[in-house]
């Protein structure tokens, strides 16, 4: 096995770092305090590249894989983002353009591909919703079907970006639960152009992230053909496989995100430690400070080779269960490392930590967000559970 990163690898790891080190953690404060989106940071990644790493080249994209848009966001992330580079690209990316890349008919890579790639079409996702959460399979949107068109209705909650998008990945059930033989079958992928008089947007208020809005999508008789199916008409009702290739990318982009915020932290802190002296010792000589800070890092460290090997299956074509399984396990192990570098990172800068200035407390805001989605530690250790170690479902 060869741990040698690729010469794109590493040029592509070293623009990530750059663009990072030109929107610190001042830049984010600002936009984090003032709620604004960072348009010049949106411009920078967009020119880099970074909007298209997995879009073919024939649509002005770069053709690489997971495993390159995984690298990047950690880099950015680690790099001074902390949430942010991570945020803006799975918006448009991993909702966009890897289910477009995958499934898409030749009609919609055409149309949406391109705009993706130079940063002029925003995605976002509607999946969740407020009596579905994490079982998808009781999703309450309907689309139904009137001669040619459908007709659709519903409300989904939780929707980032869904205020700038262009393009949404809309998650449907064309037909009702107590209709099918198997949960997965009735649920329908469409792809929705943006701004629509059919379409409400409302964003919620919430504790971080405010870079970026995340709204409440209330959907009203919006019309709709066989031809927004995303893959057209022959993907009726088999929405459920075509979304679990948009879920474990989702999972992945967070797991590098995790990972990213967790070393900007120990990074930030070992440097404080440094320079703070109480008495006549600098504190970062202090073990109760090293080995939490050092325990954190090695487990992150870990996970991130799990994600990349998570990444690599995604490449390869491996089959979903094999991808699920250690998706689920590198996200759930590097948040939980995130979340207590995070908490040591406050601890080791004291009062301080608790001062936005000096940033700790932002991290903190976004890393507790992981625990909680794209799917939360619980789910994530039932389904390691039950299809990895082969124990009885705990849920219903």
């Amino acid at each position: 096995m060869d741990f040698t990163m690729k010469e794109e690898h590493t040029l592509m790891a070293q623009t990530a770092r750059k663009i990072a080190k030109d929107f610190p953690p001042d830049y984010w404060y600002e936009k984090d305090e003032k709620g604004e989106f960072a348009e010049e940071f949106w411009k920078a990644i967009a020119d880099a590249g970074f909007l298209g790493i997995v879009v073919p080249e024939e649509y002005g994209g770069s053709g690489l894989g997971l495993t390159e848009l995984y690298l990047v966001i950690k880099e950015l992330c680690e790099g001074g983002t902390g949430m942010a580079g991570n945020w803006y690209i799975c918006l448009t990316e991993v909702f966009g353009a890897i289910p477009i890349v995958k499934y898409g008919t030749e009609k919609q890579k055409e149309k949406y591909l391109p705009g993706i790639v130079r940063g002029e079409l925003e995605f976002c996702m509607a999946l969740t919703e407020p009596n579905a959460g994490t079982n998808t399979f009781r999703t309450e949107t309907f689309a139904r079907r009137e001669g040619d068109k459908f007709i659709v209705n519903g409300t989904k909650i939780f929707i980032s970006g869904a205020d700038r998008a262009k393009g949404m990945l809309l998650i449907t059930r064309t037909k009702r639960l107590d209709e099918v033989e198997k949960k997965t079958d009735g649920l329908t992928l469409f792809l929705v152009d943006l701004p629509n008089d059919a379409v409400k947007v409302s964003p919620i208020p919430k504790h971080g992230i405010n870079y970026s809005k995340t709204c409440e999508v209330a959907i009203e008789d919006l019309e709709l053909t066989e031809d927004d199916i995303l893959g057209g008409p022959e993907n009726l009702h088999k929405g459920w496989y075509h979304l679990l290739h948009v879920l474990d990318p989702e999972r992945l982009v967070f797991t590098a995100a995790s990972i990213g915020i967790g070393k900007l932290a120990i990074n930030t802190a070992v440097e404080y430690s440094k320079q703070r002296k109480v008495f006549s010792d600098p504190i970062g000589a202090y073990q109760s400070l090293q080995h939490p800070l050092a325990e954190a890092y090695a487990t992150l460290c870990c996970a991130e080779l799990m994600g990349f090997k998570a990444a690599w299956l995604f490449d390869t074509g491996a089959h979903y269960r094999e991808i699920g399984a250690v998706a689920n396990m590198a996200k759930a192990v590097a948040v939980e490392a995130a979340f207590r570098a995070v908490y040591w990172a406050m601890q080791t800068h004291g009062g301080y930590g608790y001062a936005k200035e000096y940033h700790v407390e932002r991290w903190w805001r976004e890393i507790n967000l992981v625990r909680l989605a794209p799917v939360t530690q619980q789910m994530a250790w039932n389904y390691i559970g039950e299809h990895v170690l082969g124990m009885p479902k705990s849920y219903r």
